[in-house]
C-alpha cells in the first residue's frame, strides 16, 4: 500500500476490523519511511449487476438514476431524503439477490412495493411514469386497485382486532 504522505510503498497493519453493518474492512497502516498513520478500508470488489432494459438492452445498475426517479415521485410529499436513501439501500440489497442480471421490469416492481406502503401519491406518481399511463382512466384504475388493496387492508386489520 502507498502511504499517503511520502508515496513510500513499504508499510504494515496495525489494526484492522470490520466496519459494522457492511462487508468492509478498516486497516489502520503505519509507513515504514516517514513512520506516519493512515487508514485503508478494503471491500469486495463485485461485479457490476446489469440492468435489462424493455428493449433489450444492457446497462449497468445506477443507484443514482434510481434514487433520482423514488425523489421525483416523493416530491413535495412529507418524506425525507433518509427515507428515501433507506429504500433505495433496501432496493439495491434485494437486487444482490440476482447474480449478474436483472429486467428493469423487476426493479420497477420493487419500487412500487415499497412506495404503495410509503406514500400512496408516490406510488401513483411513479406508476404513472413507470407503467406509461397514457390517459385519465389508466389512472383511475389504478387509483381503484388502490382503494380496494386498502379497503381489503383495512378490513383485515378489524377482522385481527376483533380477535386480540
Amino acid at each position: 500500500m502507498k502511504c499517503p504522505f511520502c508515496g513510500n510503498s513499504g508499510g504494515s497493519v496495525i489494526d484492522s476490523r470490520p466496519v459494522e453493518g457492511s462487508s468492509v474492512v478498516r486497516r489502520r497502516r503505519e509507513c515504514h519511511a516517514c513512520k506516519k498513520r493512515f487508514t485503508t478500508f478494503e471491500r469486495i470488489e463485485s461485479m457490476p449487476l446489469m440492468v435489462i432494459k424493455k428493449d433489450k438492452r444492457r446497462e449497468v445498475f445506477d443507484r443514482n438514476k434510481l434514487q433520482e426517479g423514488i425523489l421525483l415521485a416523493c416530491q413535495k410529499r412529507p418524506i425525507s431524503l433518509d427515507t428515501v436513501e433507506k429504500i433505495v439501500s433496501e432496493i439495491e440489497e434485494e437486487l444482490q439477490d440476482y447474480i449478474m442480471e436483472v429486467s428493469s421490469k423487476v426493479i420497477g416492481e420493487i419500487v412500487l412495493r415499497k412506495l404503495r406502503k410509503l406514500d400512496e401519491v408516490a406510488y401513483v406518481r411513479f406508476a404513472s411514469v413507470y407503467r406509461q399511463f397514457n390517459d385519465i382512466d389508466t389512472f383511475l384504475k389504478e387509483l381503484k386497485k388502490l382503494k380496494r388493496r386498502n379497503r381489503h387492508k383495512g378490513n383485515v386489520h378489524k377482522w385481527l382486532s376483533r380477535r386480540g
